[in-house]
């Protein structure tokens, strides 16, 4: 998996501790984009302005990607945007709407260079059965950490 260590940049971790939160309650899908992404810009992983093109992303094409999970990230030409290769996690027990879907675990992604194909193909082998879904939503921070980690 590459989720704990960037390949661009040895010293920051794709995903910390710090930015896994556990036990969301129901949000509108434009404050969980803006959660997501403020984590990513207070971790040092992308410029505020990502933000933005987060929300551009979730206009133009849907981010919901099935089987409760949500992806959101920025549009292509915000690249530039992207620091280092960084992701946030939310999990919602209960679900949020995202556009009629109920939403359960959403990981907010900044892949520099080609790293996001990475990162995407890491999340859908991880949690591409219902199982392990269900399994992150009574997880503590630290065992989403460890359950996303494992492997490296």
């Amino acid at each position: 998996m590459i989720f704990k260590k960037s390949e661009q940049n040895e010293t920051l971790q794709l995903l910390q501790k710090k930015n896994i939160i556990v036990n969301c309650v129901e949000t509108e899908k434009e404050q969980v984009i803006k959660k997501v992404g403020t984590m990513l810009v207070e971790s040092g992983y992308v410029i505020p302005s990502y933000i933005d093109a987060m929300f551009e992303r979730e206009n133009t094409f849907a981010t919901y990607m099935g089987n409760g999970i949500a992806l959101p990230h920025g549009v292509e030409s915000a690249k530039e945007g992207i620091l280092s290769s960084g992701i946030a996690v939310m999990i919602f027990p209960k679900g949020t709407d995202w556009d009629g879907e109920k939403a359960k675990v959403v990981i907010g992604i900044a892949g520099k260079g080609d790293e996001h194909l990475t990162i995407l193909g890491n999340i859908a082998t991880k949690l591409s059965e219902e199982k392990s879904v269900e399994a992150l939503l009574s997880m503590s921070v630290d065992e989403v950490y460890d359950f996303l980690t494992e492997g490296e």
